[in-house]
């Protein structure tokens, strides 16, 4: 038997599920930027999103299974199956981060933006989201 599947099957065995809403729309961040319904379609359709820890090159923690814009914004199912991830997260870690490069964009009166269409890069797991109601929950694990 394969030693490397053995141990792949018992990591995803263990993983934690987590969902929750990575962005939502019509509701201003820390720096005034706010998301418009329809922004990450495109992006969406074009690859799958890595799942990182606080938003670091090459700190993939799991991955998201699970990506859709519905009426709130985007909401993002996954498993984190790397152990140090799962131990921030049982000890309280439970925001979420979108990385993006916005594409259609307008100023805001008073400063931050209204994004139209942004190319969306990653989804992080991190202890302060720009946006504070960015919060994930454990589903299982």
């Amino acid at each position: 038997m394969n030693v490397a599947l053995i141990n792949a099957s018992r990591q995803a065995a263990d993983a934690l599920l987590i969902e929750g809403y990575a962005s939502l729309f019509g509701v201003a961040d820390r720096v005034g930027d706010v998301v418009r319904a329809g922004a990450f379609a495109a992006a969406l359709r074009q690859r799958s999103v890595p799942m990182l820890l606080q938003h670091k090159t090459g700190a993939q923690v799991g991955y998201w299974a699970r990506m859709i814009e519905d009426g709130r914004g985007l909401f993002v199912r996954g498993l984190v199956d790397r152990a140090a991830a799962k131990t921030l997260i049982r000890d309280g870690l439970n925001g979420l981060s979108i990385g993006f490069q916005p594409q259609v964009w307008t100023a805001r009166p008073g400063g931050g933006r209204v994004l139209v269409k942004v190319d969306l890069m990653e989804v992080s797991i991190v202890a302060e989201p720009m946006l504070d109601q960015a919060r994930f929950q454990v589903v299982a694990g």
